[in-house]
């Protein structure tokens, strides 16, 4: 068995792994790898949820303020640099830890990535086109069709992902879920994970006050300042694109403000349907401390 160890905390939005990652790292005196497809950008803060410097109360984040939002950050991105900075951790500590939100960054790093076969420009093209003849929900109804599972897991707004699964599909053929899903790669750590839950009132009453909570610290003007980047992957998502829809005129804000909540709700079960189909996790509530390293250590 591999003496190295990673352990992975996973969980829905709001669900409170920052507070345990933080208190697990104290506890083992390890350093965290953020598994996060948006906090990882530094211009994006209140509508990520970002941990501030308090928060981290000194234990080293990677993958936290990483990237401009002028760049592009992807799953294979964070597999290729994430490894690269476990291989450096492990040099001096048994142990790592990997927390986040983002399941197919979490699966990206612990299993890798089939490769993808390039499928031509044509196809994007065309699916681009569409987008605007027949509307983004036409997609997002037809990549449902061909590969369920994906359609399942991301924001049915989200443009980017929409058509990037959906030019695979076509492509190649086959799902797009199934080049995340082939056989796992062989990684030179043992993976111990754990997943957080709470009863759904609980949660969803904890997104209803943390959306109110980035409201009143600035969501609309961090929104606002995003509006020339808005076809970025990373804004086409829970957060901002309803902002976006105010800020255009659909709707008011009060509107914007439901859909925030509505949304990132629909987030969170999207979130915890994907990480549910891994066997492997086992899950606690984030009070759970002690027993959760009960478990680490056993």
């Amino acid at each position: 068995m591999c003496s190295k160890k990673v352990l992975v905390i996973v969980g829905p939005t709001a669900v409170g792994k920052t507070k345990l990652t933080v208190d697990l790292a104290k506890n083992f005196g390890v350093s965290v790898l953020n598994a996060d497809s948006r906090q990882v950008f530094k211009e994006l803060n209140i509508g990520t949820a970002k941990p501030t410097k308090e928060e981290m109360d000194g234990i080293t984040h990677y993958f936290v303020d990483d990237r401009s939002i002028t760049e592009e950050f992807s799953a294979g991105h964070f597999e290729k640099e994430g490894l690269e900075v476990l291989h450096k951790l492990f040099e001096k500590d048994e142990m790592a830890i990997v927390s986040g939100g983002s399941g197919l960054y979490i699966d990206a790093l612990c299993y890798g990535f089939s490769d993808i076969p390039k499928v031509d420009d044509k196809v994007r093209t065309k699916l681009k086109s569409r987008v605007q003849t027949d509307g983004l929900n036409a997609l997002y109804l037809e990549l449902k069709e061909l590969d369920p599972a994906y359609a399942e897991s991301i924001d049915p707004d989200n443009q980017q992902r929409i058509v990037r699964a959906l030019e695979v599909c076509l492509g190649t053929g086959k799902p797009f879920s199934s080049f995340r899903t082939g056989s796992a790669t062989e990684r030179d750590f043992t993976l111990h994970f754990i997943g957080l839950e709470l009863p759904r009132e609980v949660l969803y009453e904890r997104i209803n006050k943390r959306m109110d909570r980035m409201i009143e610290n600035g969501l609309f003007e961090e929104a606002r300042q995003m509006l020339p980047f808005r076809e970025h992957n990373a804004l086409q998502t829970v957060g901002y694109s309803e902002i976006f829809g105010y800020l255009d005129g659909k709707y008011d804000m009060s509107e914007a403000i439901r859909l925030l909540k509505r949304n990132s709700r629909r987030y969170a079960k999207r979130q915890l349907t994907w990480f549910k189909k891994n066997e492997s996790i086992h899950w606690f509530e984030p009070t759970q401390f002690d027993e959760i390293v009960e478990l680490i250590t056993s």
